[in-house]
This record gives C-alpha cells, structure tokens and sequence, in this order.
C-alpha cells in the first residue's frame, strides 16, 4: 500500500543515511526558503494573514513577523514562501515542495528542540514524500484543475513534520492519512491571480503539522487515504499516470530554484529572450515584433491585461515586456508591469505541437524582430535553475541578498558549519524574525 510504503521511509530513514549531495540540496533549499520568506512576509497576503489571523502563542518563528504557534507559523510561514513566486520546485512532480516542506518541519523542529541535522532529515523525508506523489498523480491531476503544491504538499508536510516528531510507522501513516483528506487546491485561483494561490501552500504546512500533531495522540487517519476506493488517486486523478515512481530516490536531488519572481512556465522563454539582450544589447523601443513558440501549458499564461501581481506572475507577454524594457525581472521592477502595454502588444505567444513531445522537457523558442531587419532567435529547452543547470550556493546567497538588501549575510554562514546546532538557536541566530527592514 502506498500510504503504508510512505509512512515506513518516513519513520526509518536517518540523517546519517542520507547521501552527501541529497544533504547538501537540502540545505540550499532551506537558504532559498529563508531569503525568499523573509522578502515575502512583507508582501500583502502575509500582512494580511498575520492580521486576519494573529500569530497564536507559541515560540516558532513566524519570519518577518516574530514568533507564534506551531500550527500558525506554519501557515504563514508557507504563504510568505510562495506569494514571490520565487520558491523551488520539482518539475515532474509540478509543484514547489519547499514551500509546504520546510515550515511544517521547521515549526515542528523549533516545537521540539531538535538539531538542524533533524530538521534536514525531516525535509528529505517531505520533499520524498511530496514528489513522489507529484510524479505519482500528474499530468491527470493538474488536467482536472488541482494545484500539486496544495494537495501532494500537504502529505509532504506532514511527513515532514511527522519525521521531526518521531512518529513510527503506524503513527506516520495516520498522519498521511490525516494529510491526504484535507488536501486541496484549485489551479483556478493560480490563473485567476489570486492571493489563495498563496494560501495553497500555507494551508498545506499547516495541514501537515496538525496530521503530525493529532496522530502523535492517537488521532487516527486512514491508511488507505492515499490508494483506497475513494481516495485520493481515484479522486483526484487517474491513478498512477506515469508509473510507480521510485521511493527512496531521494527526488530533493530534482528540484530547480528560480531566478524571476513568475510562474515557472514562463521561465524558459524569458531566458531566451535574457540570452538574446545578452548577445545583441538592443533596446525595447528598436523592437518590431517577437514570436514566443512553447509548449501548452506554457502558452496558455497569455493573459495581456493582468489587473493584479498575482496575475502578472501567470502572463507570459506581460513579464517578458517588463524583462525586455528594464533589462531583468525583479521583484521591484514586477511593480512597473502594468506600464509595459506598448511592449506587451508586439509580444506574439502560439503553442507549438512539435514541443509536446519533448518528453520532461519545457522548451521555448523566442524570435526578437528589430525594426531595423535584423532577426535574433534562441531555444531553450529548460531554465536555469534546473539540476542540469544548478544555481550554486553563491548564486543563492547572492539571490537571498538582492531579496534583502542590508541583512548580514555572514550569519548565513552557520548553515554550512554546524549541524548540532539547535532549530532554536539556528532560528535566532539568524535574527529572521523581524522585517527585512528592521534586520
């Protein structure tokens, strides 16, 4: 049974099994997570949450926003994650584990008292767990309109969480089963450009610390959740779309981080029209038109009116005008999108059949037609990002410091030293709890 196959990994594996490279992504991912949560707590949707919702008692951080409840750091800690778009993901599984993953098993490591070698165990048995059932579920799932991050991350997350508090197998497998009933997300509010976009990944933290939290007492969930008559494969999908994936592969391995604060989708053509600026250097007012040739999925981000960020985030021809006018796409200049009509008009996006069969591919092919007849064209079959064209610990650093201009960056330095440390002591070493701002 799959539940019970994912509750066994989960309650057995240990840090010192874990290979080197799987340890070492892990602790990337959790840097990313950290700059990209503490520049995105002060975006609206968390202000929003923290006042909605108040932080709750209880000493776990809440980035950006002191200290709260397990449960609620949770929650807010996955909302500040994702609402950039700029956290990782997993491109077979088409979702961003990170976001779910990491503040279920940071609130519950910090709740615990545990080492920051446990929390990093707990996040390869999340991240495990999460894409596996990405990989597992997909592409059906997402054809029928749910958002991966929000309903396979909510099993990750209580994996994770329930990895931290060490559950055995039994125990674990309540707490997927806890898990896997309360998954939910709707792609409609992704491509509406909606902030429960946002709360996909928030309330998928939460969930799987509450799993972890109930089942630790004996609150009890099916094991049958995942693969049962009714359950969440014949809910939500078409069963094993792709195949059994393999478990224990260690899939932390498979995640991409992102360069530009935008749907994934996006990516692969704004880094052919970024490789393009890079050779020619032209200008956007010596554009006459540009071609975007790309797969589906991908094409279908062809919003030109978008009337939010969130929005904004989903339009290919809207980001690309703001990358081709200001020469990058940051999270500062997203701000100037609604200001780049003229460009955006000249921007042409049509699926292309033959890029359908490019296997896990996500190519893109962008043509840039200057007025003075000159014609520029580049492929990309994937972005950077990817594992088979990683970003370096340098280059997340650097990203973490362009999100949070004025932090000390030496203190990041404690992540690659001392894996005794406490989650508490790590956490406040950091000193995340305050606005960037204020730090």
């Amino acid at each position: 049974m799959i539940t019970r196959r994912l509750a066994e990994f989960t309650s057995s594996i240990s840090y010192s099994e874990i290979p080197s490279d799987a340890t070492e992504m892990a602790i990337t991912c959790f840097l990313d997570f950290l700059g990209v949560s503490l520049r995105g707590s002060g975006e609206r949707s968390s202000r929003i949450a923290m006042k909605a919702l108040g932080p709750g008692e209880g000493e776990s951080t809440i980035i950006g926003h002191g200290s709260g409840a397990p449960e609620r750091a949770a929650l807010i800690n996955g909302i500040s994650a994702h609402n950039l778009d700029l956290d990782d993901g997993h491109r077979l599984a088409r979702m961003h584990p990170g976001a779910c993953v990491i503040p279920a098993a940071l609130a519950a490591a910090e709740y615990m008292d545990l080492e920051f070698r446990d929390l990093i165990t707990a996040m390869v048995a999340g991240y495990e767990a999460t894409i596996f059932m990405g990989i597992l579920v997909n592409p059906a799932h997402r054809m029928r309109g749910f958002h991966t991050t929000g309903t396979c991350g909510a099993i990750g997350a209580a994996a994770a969480a329930s990895r931290v508090m060490g559950l055995d197998a039994d125990e674990t497998a309540c707490a997927l089963g806890l898990a896997a009933t309360q998954a939910a997300g709707l792609l409609e509010s992704d491509h509406a450009g909606t902030m429960a976009k946002h709360l996909h990944a928030g309330r998928a933290a939460q969930s799987g610390i509450i799993s972890a939290l109930l089942a630790s007492e004996g609150f009890t969930g099916a094991e049958s959740a995942i693969e049962g008559r009714e359950g969440f494969l014949r809910a939500m999908s078409d069963g094993s779309d792709a195949g059994m994936p393999e478990l224990g592969a260690f899939h932390i391995r498979g995640v991409y981080l992102k360069r530009y604060p935008v749907c994934r989708h996006l990516h692969p053509a704004l880094d052919a029209a970024a490789d393009i600026m890079a050779a020619r250097g032209f200008m956007a007012h010596e554009i006459e038109s540009v071609t975007v040739s790309t797969y589906d999925v991908a094409a279908e981000h062809d919003n030109y009116s978008p009337d939010t960020i969130e929005a904004v985030r989903q339009s290919l021809p809207v980001s690309l005008a703001v990358l081709l006018e200001r020469g990058e796409l940051s999270v500062e200049n997203l701000q100037d999108a609604f200001d780049v009509g003229e460009t955006a008009s000249k921007i042409t996006v049509r699926k292309d059949p033959l890029m359908e069969g490019c296997g896990d591919r996500r190519p893109a092919e962008v043509t840039v037609r200057l007025k003075n007849g000159e014609v520029h064209t580049c492929r990309r079959d994937l972005p950077a990002g990817e594992p088979e064209e990683p970003f370096t610990w340098e280059d997340v650093v650097e990203k973490f410091s362009r999100l949070n201009p004025g932090y000390r960056m030496e203190k990041l330095e404690i992540l690659q030293e001392n894996p005794s440390v406490t989650v508490r002591e790590l956490m406040d070493g950091l000193e995340l709890k305050q606005t960037p701002s204020d730090v």
